[in-house]
């Protein structure tokens, strides 16, 4: 499970994120994980947690929001690996 806050952001107000949104970065978490090999190492989740984590706090909750931010994570990663 992702050890995130779970505060979403919105300019001078902090509200919690969703139990629905909290299951979908997970979800998301884990299938993009799936790619890396060994299903990534402790820095490379982190990263893509951590960007998941901000593109909720930003609004975007469903599950094709967050893969798409977690696939574009998964391809900087990548990038920088070459």
């Amino acid at each position: 499970m992702l050890a995130a806050t779970s505060h979403a952001y919105r300019p001078g107000v902090m509200t919690e994120l969703s139990e629905r949104t909290k299951a979908n970065m997970d979800v998301v978490l884990e299938e993009t994980c799936r790619q890396l090999p060994h299903g990534g190492d402790h820095d490379s989740r982190r990263f893509i947690a951590q960007r998941l984590i901000e593109a909720a706090q930003s609004g975007h909750s469903t599950l094709g929001e967050l893969g798409i931010i977690a696939r574009h994570a998964l391809a900087e990663l990548v990038a920088k690996g070459s």
